[in-house]
């Protein structure tokens, strides 16, 4: 095997980095000096302008990696004050800041922006560093890695440590050494992949997995129930703090996707779910992963302590071919994904191709599987390690252990010298001769062609003993056999395959796939569309396999893919994302609704990979910012109005995902969705008062609010909600017209104003309807004006409006508009609610509206829960007529029906009647989410999807419908029994 050049130096000398472009070495020559006279560098100016064999070495890095010219430059005095062969002394130096960092830094004496800054500030001097004791032979590969994994795992204690620190500052946890916050906290912070085992590339990001103990000795929440939330907004801020990029840079990207379910789980997870999790439905990939997981920040002890509990997990006591099975499946579905079909120089992933890192990861992984449940010692995370011990147990060869050491080292100094040229997270080798000739200059060749060969031995060297443990040669494969899509006739052994997956018509599914091949559809139209999908369809049809339905959701899929306008976007995400995958297929088999959405707008998907996605639903502040940055600089009427129906559908999307999958609750749903809301009316308004002034001007003195009713008003809005709304102005006395080119007389300008307003929500566009609109709940209703002046509006409710439009106000809430009347609008919607009312008077009122609907608008059958008896209406009419006769004072703004009945006297309402009409509502409304959200049709058990039949079930937790139908039927009897009892019995008019 042709020799590398040698890993170390002499005492005397760096290694030597070739020139290869005399004009760029003499250009980086002459920045260096610069910067090191800007920084009174005097010792680094003379290597560099001298014969210097230092400063030759870094004239030769600088022309071959601009990321590290830029950091010489910016880090000039350091190198001045550096002894070039004492470079562990400088590196321990910066993580020892870091460590200090991590016991010292205390909110408020440092913010958020300015540790971030210090972080930045030590890991870019630190990976610098690091980066010249790789290139110039001071360091082992083994250092290099050991010393970038040393230095994330002190920026993360140091983020983290900030974090409690800023938690306790608010009164949400007590610590109990604020010197050292992690120590007893329960906060476990593990450090999956190359971060576990302190083998961090250049460029590599951390991947974490974050979990709590409810009860920890050492840490005292203040609201435990809190905790899991309060953690997973931390985590947001600490992957904000690690990964967010200034001109500064960044500290270090962070994934925490390889927990537990991402889809379901938040950011943290309580130890107990996880061990659930794991002994119930942990993966093969995942106890592959764990071999790797180590604590690294906060509660290490408790971290040690709960991976003892998943060694059961990780570490069979048989011999775990099944795992080795989905081993290889990975390794295959990269290598299809990739096209790495065979072994090139130029542009080959040193990690994910044939013969690279990855396959030396893999070859060690698997052995550790089969072998580390019966021997302890090989469990270590170490991969040079591991191979030393594989071969003294005699599991490999000798050589092969040699062989496998060198090409491990040889390439991790590749993929370091392929990322310190720009920073980039890439593995990839360059395409061009001149990215390849200072590949080879970096890793010490004075020739390309050397270089070539050198490393071509190693990956064939590595392919052929990783192809000892797997079987290669296969085209497209399954687990169940063989898949092939060519040809006329359909491949035997291919049905097979699509038979034992439990397929019914396996070759009328054959053609169906085979039908994608053909680019008939605009989303397989680019070959590269068609690869990506082919990459993908083994992890479709298992998939498919998994509904239980598998040929009903292959067609749902096909025809999602005959609505696609683009699927290479989409088929990268799922191939890189196989969560999402999962996802995509409930969506298709349960929710048409949303189906519609993505099939609109595939890139909503891209919302689903953040890592605070399946966290929760955003809060008001968030979706604003959000809002505001989607906005961005769009000033037109139209296009200002398309962005706000573009991000409106969106998040409407993502927060009926959440609650598909069981991130969010039904109440938090409706929550969500009327913030969406507000903010788009918001927006709305703002948009039409803008439009209307430049024509109209503005009515001095004028104002003017926007009053929200019904499902809207009481924060409950569903997927399918319209928006009751009425806008109300006031002017002062005296003002005929408003200012503007075009007068108009106050009572047009606001007419005006909400034609506009009107029409910027209802009105269709190719983007689609913001909301369906409703005005009237206004006075006078469709036949009074428009718009309505506060003082009408006060006279008519206190004088002339029915009983009914007072229930309607019990959910009124201004939505936006001008502050002060805003205020004052609300004092009056108070005012109005306290007025006396005569119970008995109000009783039948609501009786009589009761039986009118009954007769005007029966019940579509059982499952129309707002119109059937005992379901949503009578509920909401028994909140409003004891907010009108028994809470006359209370200012409840917006109340939906269970605030009002929670805080109802127990003279009122019984504690078993309190209990029964909150159950049920909340029952209601998760299935009135589910439905409204997944379907526009009536819902019929026996008709509907399976998928959404299913997701039904799951949110109760039940394994059929019919304890579903047995449980909102008791719901309804409660219910219509407690409607008598308070109101009557309603008897539906001839």
């Amino acid at each position: 095997m042709s020799t590398a050049p040698e890993n170390q130096t002499d005492e005397n000398h760096p290694r030597t980095i070739a020139i290869v472009d005399d004009a760029v070495a003499d250009t980086c020559r002459r920045s260096l000096i610069e910067a090191a006279e800007r920084a009174g560098a005097d010792k680094l100016r003379g290597a560099l302008e001298g014969d210097d064999p230092w400063g030759g070495f870094l004239v030769a890095t600088a022309s071959h990696a601009p990321f590290l010219a830029a950091a010489m430059a910016r880090n000039a005095a350091t190198l001045d004050a550096l002894d070039p062969y004492r470079l562990d002394k400088a590196i321990g130096e910066t993580v020892a800041a870091l460590d200090e960092l991590a016991r010292s830094a205390s909110p408020p004496d440092l913010s958020e922006q300015e540790l971030s800054r210090q972080l930045r500030d030590l890991k870019s001097r630190a990976h610098l560093l690091i980066a010249l004791g790789d290139l110039c032979g001071v360091h082992t590969v083994e250092q290099t890695t050991g010393h970038l994994s040393a230095l994330a795992e002190a920026a993360l204690n140091a983020a983290l440590n900030w974090l409690l620190r800023d938690l306790a500052r608010q009164n949400k946890l007590e610590l109990a050494d604020p010197g050292d916050p992690g120590r007893g906290s329960g906060v476990i912070v593990l450090g999956m992949g190359k971060l576990g085992a302190g083998e961090l590339n250049y460029s590599s990001d951390i991947d974490l997995i974050v979990f709590f103990e409810h009860e920890p000795e050492g840490l005292t929440w203040v609201d435990p129930y809190e905790a899991g939330a309060n953690l997973s907004k931390m985590l947001r801020r600490l992957i904000r703090i690690m990964q967010e990029r200034t001109g500064d840079g960044y500290v270090f990207r962070t994934d925490l996707r390889l927990r537990p379910d991402p889809g379901a789980m938040p950011l943290a997870i309580s130890v107990d779910a996880a061990l659930t999790y794991y002994e119930g439905r942990g993966q093969n990939w995942e106890r592959a992963a764990l071999i790797k997981a180590r604590p690294v920040a906060g509660d290490r002890a408790a971290g040690e302590a709960f991976l003892a509990q998943l060694t059961p997990f990780i570490w069979r006591k048989y011999l775990d071919y099944a795992a080795i099975a989905d081993v290889q499946s990975i390794k295959r579905q990269i290598h299809a994904h990739k096209g790495h079909g065979a072994i090139a120089i130029e542009g080959h992933n040193v990690k994910l191709g044939r013969g690279g890192i990855r396959e030396i990861e893999f070859f060690v992984q698997t052995q550790q599987l089969i072998a580390g449940g019966r021997a302890p010692h090989l469990r270590d995370r170490r991969t040079l390690e591991m191979l030393r011990r594989f071969a003294d147990d005699g599991w490999i060869t000798a050589d092969a252990r040699d062989e496998l050491t060198d090409a491990y080292r040889f390439l991790r100094r590749v993929e370091h010298v392929v990322q310190m040229i720009g920073d980039e997270q890439t593995h990839t080798l360059p395409v061009i001769h001149e990215g390849m000739a200072a590949v080879a200059a970096l890793m010490g060749f004075e020739e390309t062609d050397a270089f070539r060969l050198a490393l071509r031995e190693r990956l064939v060297t590595v392919e052929r003993h990783f192809g000892d443990l797997f079987q290669e040669g296969e085209t497209l494969a399954a687990a169940a056999g063989n898949l092939s899509f060519t040809g006329e006739d359909p491949d035997p052994d291919t049905l097979t395959t699509l038979s034992q997956l439990g397929f019914t018509r396996p070759a009328d599914m054959w053609s169906v796939i085979r039908s994608w091949h053909f680019g008939r559809y605009g989303a397989v139209q680019s070959q590269k569309a068609r690869e990506r999908l082919t990459g993908i369809t083994p992890a479709l049809l298992e998939a498919f396999a998994a509904t239980g339905q598998p040929d009903d959701a292959l067609l749902r899929f096909d025809a999602f893919l005959k609505g696609l306008p683009t699927g290479i976007q989409l088929f990268s995400m799922l191939h890189s994302n196989r969560h999402l995958l999962s996802l995509l297929l409930t969506i298709l088999s349960a929710a048409p609704r949303l189906s519609e959405i993505i099939t609109k707008r595939p890139l909503v998907f891209d919302g689903m990979l953040d890592p605070a996605f399946y966290e929760g639903l955003p809060d008001r502040e968030e979706l604003a910012s959000s809002l505001g940055d989607f906005l961005g600089d769009a000033r037109h009427y139209e296009d200002r109005l398309d962005r706000l129906r573009i991000f409106a559908a969106e998040q409407r999307f993502l927060v009926g995902v959440r609650f598909l999958t069981g991130a969010a609750k039904a109440e938090q749903m409706g929550e969500a969705l009327t913030n969406i809301a507000d903010l788009a009316i918001a927006e709305a308004l703002d948009a039409a008062r803008r439009e209307v002034a430049r024509r109209h001007g503005h009515v001095p003195g004028g104002e003017c609010c926007v009053l929200a009713l019904g499902r809207l008003g009481s924060h409950e809005m569903t997927a399918g909600s319209d928006v009751d709304l009425i806008l109300l102005y006031d002017h002062p006395e005296g003002i005929d017209a408003s200012d503007g080119d075009k007068e108009l007389a106050p009572t047009q300008y606001y007419a005006r104003l909400t034609q506009r307003l009107i029409a910027a929500l209802s009105a269709p566009t190719s983007e689609g309807v913001l909301y369906e609109v409703d005005f009237r709940l206004r006075p006078s209703g469709n036949k009074g004006p428009l718009a309505t002046s506060l003082r009408a509006f006060s006279h008519y409710q206190r004088s002339e409006a029915w009983t009914w439009e007072h229930m309607a106000l019990t959910r009124a809430r201004v939505v936006t508009g001008d502050e002060g009347l805003s205020a004052r609008v609300q004092e009056e919607l108070h005012a109005i609610l306290a007025l006396p009312s005569d119970a008995d008077a109000v009783r039948a009122d609501v009786l009589a509206m009761r039986a009118r609907l009954l007769r005007d608008k029966p019940p579509r059958g059982e499952w129309d829960l707002k119109r059937v008896s005992g379901g949503i209406t009578d509920i909401d009419f028994l909140a409003q007529y004891w907010r009108l006769t028994a809470l006359p004072k209370l200012n409840l703004k917006g109340a939906r029906a269970t605030a009002i009945f929670s805080v109802l006297d127990d003279a009122v309402i019984g504690g078993r009647q309190r209990e029964d009409l909150v159950s049920a509502a909340h029952d209601y409304a998760t299935v009135g989410h589910m439905l409204r959200l997944c379907t526009s049709e009536a819902f019929d058990p026996e008709q509907a999807p399976r998928g959404l039949v299913e997701a039904l079930c799951s949110k109760f937790h039940v394994p059929a419908i019919g304890h579903v139908e047995a449980r909102l039927k008791s719901h309804r009897e409660r219910v219509e029994a407690i409607f008598h009892d308070v109101i009557g019995e309603p008897v539906p008019e001839a």
